[in-house]
């Protein structure tokens, strides 16, 4: 007979039916003639509900000697329950053991240390929230992508080694390269700029690597990046893109992971009020409101963590800063036509404290310009001659932007580190496992 072999996240699609779910063992425990087990599947958790009279006396005796994380597959008929996690639970009828496992499962239900929990991160992502937080990193993913598919946009991938610096010097992962010197990529976007040539609009999605020597809850030396490009954009329309898109991903991981932002205790109604407009800020604007909460900020200054959160705590939504001063900017950002002060650029940071999410311009789109802003930065200039290439070849009005992958969840799931949302994270100190 074929067994019915489902997943426990749809086991109130079959109430009353006779199923089989495969797992390992997240909770055991046992009464007189009953025991109860919980398994997990990695779609959810169900109660599993052995009553001695209803099973052969070695199932039951089997099924009370497991040890957490134990593999198993149990058969049994769906009930529909209120009070059992996910609705449903199962009545037991059989039970196979693939492996019994150590009974020195080093995950237990106490408190544990930060370092401890990071050195058993393989272990440690079975459990309930970090489970949850990387549902919802999924959840935010697809969501990215369908935002893009549906406007039309082009997946590019760009490369990993690349061989000069995107957002400067002082953060670039020097490997050896054959007989030359290359670099883990920064970011993807001088790459996305030569295929928003080629396809109109593109986006790119893939890991990038930063060598700051910070320990900050903000940073991670590997994470990934979002970053769309736009020809014929300028700033205006990448900050309704960023908008837009912020508001796409909220909506879909309200709809697709209520029940990880619960188990998360992430207060839902401050993602209910993420809709638009997002408030804008100049820089000069928001230099003007930190003066009024009497931070000591110096104008011409980028914004810190505690500015940015700051400014943040003004809002219940992600809040768009403007036209900061060129002298803090990348050299490829075009300035304003208006003040040359100022490039075109924006920075938007999320509220409750979690700072810039994503950083984006309009691009420089003059080769003499940008010839000498690459002369300026003392960048390498045959390294930057494809790059030259496109203002030499169509050069045309464009914008994008990069969204820190890691930055958003942690936001949306309410966590305090980003290492939380990342599977493996690495840091200053930590690339094991």
């Amino acid at each position: 007979m074929t067994m019915n072999v489902v997943s426990i996240d749809s086991l109130t699609k079959h109430p009353g039916e006779s199923v089989t779910i495969r797992g390992w063992v997240y909770h055991l425990r046992a009464k007189g003639k009953l025991a109860f087990l919980v398994l997990r599947d990695g779609s959810g958790i169900a109660q599993c509900v052995f009553v001695k009279s209803e099973v052969d006396d070695a199932t039951f005796d089997e099924a009370q000697r497991l040890s957490m994380e134990s593999a198993i597959e149990i058969t049994g008929e769906v009930r529909l329950d209120a009070r059992a996690p996910g609705g449903a639970e199962i009545g037991v009828r059989a039970m196979k053991t693939y492996q019994k496992a150590a009974a020195d499962f080093p995950i237990q239900p106490k408190e544990h240390g930060t370092g401890f929990l990071m050195e058993n991160r393989h272990l440690w992502l079975r459990s309930r929230k970090p489970w949850a937080c990387l549902r919802v990193r999924d959840a935010v993913i697809r969501s990215i992508r369908g935002f893009f598919y549906e406007r039309g946009f082009v997946n590019i991938d760009s490369p990993i080694f690349t061989p000069a610096a995107c957002e400067g010097t002082s953060t670039l992962f020097e490997v050896e390269y054959f007989d030359e010197k290359a670099y883990l990529t920064q970011s993807g976007q001088l790459y996305a700029e030569a295929a928003a040539m080629a396809f109109g609009k593109v986006f790119t999605f893939g890991p990038t690597f930063r060598a700051e020597k910070s320990k900050t809850r903000r940073h991670l030396t590997e994470f990934w990046m979002i970053e769309p490009e736009v020809a014929f954009a300028e700033l205006n329309d990448i900050m309704d893109l960023a908008e837009a898109m912020l508001c796409h991903i909220v909506k879909s991981v309200l709809a697709e992971r209520r029940e990880e932002l619960t188990i998360l205790e992430r207060d839902i109604t401050k993602l209910e009020k993420i809709v638009p407009p997002f408030p804008r800020l100049s820089y000069t604007d928001a230099v003007d409101l930190l003066k009024q909460k009497g931070l000591p900020f110096e104008y011409g200054g980028d914004l810190g963590a505690p500015d940015e959160t700051a400014i943040g705590e003004n809002y219940d939504r992600p809040v768009m800063v403007h036209r900061y001063p060129h002298e803090v900017k990348a050299f490829y950002m075009k300035r304003d036509p208006q003040d040359s002060r100022f490039a075109l650029c924006v920075d938007v940071l999320a509220p409750e404290g979690y700072g810039e999410i994503i950083g984006g311009s309009q691009r420089e789109e003059n080769l003499d310009i940008l010839e000498g802003r690459i002369a300026d930065h003392k960048l390498p200039r045959e390294a930057f001659a494809w790059y030259l290439d496109l203002r030499r070849f169509g050069s045309v009005p464009h914008s994008g932007f990069g969204m820190g992958l890691e930055r958003c969840v942690a936001w949306l799931t309410g966590v305090d580190h980003l290492r939380e949302c990342i599977p493996f994270p690495r840091m200053l100190y930590r690339i094991y496992p």
